[in-house]
């Protein structure tokens, strides 16, 4: 089993939970020819990732499986927006952890 962590990446991890859900499971070849054509932020990411968890392997991406792809909460960067009247706003900015591991046949 090899595995691949990408940390601190400023992606909002409850998004790009549900572009991990859907490979879960997956061929990585299959997961990496739908990951292409998604029109997301987190589905390059994430693609990158799962690139980087079958290179560490060793094997070629059609003889791998996903078995896990997780996203965990990083930290938050919090910023502020001017109001009127001299208030301030809150802006949260999230960061993400992403692991994938694959499993070779």
């Amino acid at each position: 089993m090899a595995r691949a962590l990408l940390k601190f990446i400023r992606v909002s991890p409850i998004k790009s939970r549900l572009i991990a859900r859907e490979i879960q499971g997956m061929n990585a070849e299959l997961a990496l020819a739908s990951l292409e054509f998604t029109p997301n932020k987190a589905a390059k990411i994430i693609a990158k990732v799962v690139a980087s968890a079958v290179a560490n392997s060793g094997n070629e991406a059609e003889d791998c499986t996903i078995t896990s792809c997780r996203v965990d909460n990083g930290p938050v960067l919090k910023r502020f927006r001017p109001r009127a009247r001299g208030m301030a706003s809150g802006i949260r900015k999230p960061t993400a952890h992403i692991l994938v591991e694959v499993e070779g046949k």
